[in-house]
């Protein structure tokens, strides 16, 4: 069996409750203010806040719509509460309450997905779509799928940021949990579905990489 194939069934599917059982480990760590921060948070760690500045920051517009893909407890989401109107998607509706638990506020919509979809959101209605922590773990088929789906929900011109795995790197090589992808392999991708990549940075993190991409003009 080759390795590529016996990390591809090694990799948690959708239905697994990876993200959950991390959810109730973190939930019994009383310091902790929001899910997600025991892995860097964006206000002290540099290079996460390298993505927050040059990768969220930019794109803020009190008057367009925000998407965010896997929000955990909101250590990216906080950000993004400045746009007009922001969703957030999961699989898992445990961790859309754990969300709304720790951030009440009109404008921002959870949904639950069923896998790969964005329900009840309008066409060409987003402006801007971000996901952190999330397609690391994601298989590329599954990638493939958001990627096809994306297409239909973005606004031409709009801005897509992603964080995916980079198996170039040794830290992702020694991680299971990451799944078989590379700057080669997610370029493929997002270029197989009409999409224009914009800005690739393959060096802030020491096992991903982050790539912002759009959907050209007609």
């Amino acid at each position: 069996m080759s390795v590529n194939l016996l990390v591809d069934i090694l990799m948690p599917k959708l239905s697994d409750t990876l993200h959950l059982d991390m959810l109730k480990d973190a939930s019994k760590n009383k310091n902790a203010s929001l899910y997600g921060l025991h892995w860097g948070d964006p206000n002290k760690n540099m290079n996460l806040k390298f993505i927050r500045d040059n990768y969220l920051y930019r794109y803020l517009n009190p008057e367009h719509t925000a998407l965010e893909i896997g929000p955990g407890g909101g250590r990216w989401t906080r950000y993004l509460l400045s746009f007009d109107k922001v969703y957030v998607v999961d699989y898992h509706q445990e961790l859309l309450d754990e969300l709304e638990r720790n951030f009440s506020v009109p404008h921002l919509h959870a949904i639950k997905n069923n896998g790969t979809d964005f329900p009840g959101i309008e066409n060409n209605s987003i402006d801007f779509i971000f996901s952190f922590g999330v397609f690391v773990h994601l298989d590329r088929e599954i990638i493939d799928d958001y990627l096809r789906n994306m297409k239909s929900i973005l606004k031409q011109g709009g801005n897509i940021v992603i964080q995916y795995s980079d198996k170039t790197k040794k830290l992702a090589q020694a991680n299971p949990g990451f799944s078989v992808n590379n700057p080669t392999m997610m370029r493929k991708m997002v270029l197989s579905h009409g999409y224009t990549i914009l800005e690739e940075n393959l060096t802030i993190l020491k096992h991903s990489s982050i790539m912002r991409f759009t959907l050209p003009s007609t």
